[in-house]
């Protein structure tokens, strides 16, 4: 059978991002696979919508940790991914 690429959706990064848990915005990159503009975009509007918060230490790397609020999000989504006959996390 003939695998067809598609892009991924919004949704699908959004939750890619939150299940990472905690992590540094290079990792986020690299784990998520989208290039830095992109992922700016991404941490920016899920920092507004505070489903992530932003930790820094001193001259370390920011750090990126989802918020129980985004927890609650990415559960909501892979419930509705499952009810939909999708995969799961």
């Amino acid at each position: 059978m003939l695998k067809l690429e598609r892009r991924r959706s919004s949704i699908e990064i959004i939750a890619d991002i939150l299940r990472l848990g905690e992590a540094s915005r290079p990792e986020i990159m690299y784990a998520v696979k989208m290039s830095y503009l992109q992922a700016q975009k991404y941490l920016n509007h899920l920092l507004r919508l505070k489903l992530i918060d932003r930790t820094e230490f001193g001259t370390r790397p920011a750090t990126y940790r989802v918020t129980r609020k985004g927890i609650r999000l990415l559960r909501d989504l892979d419930n509705v991914q499952e009810m939909l006959g999708g995969k799961t996390s």
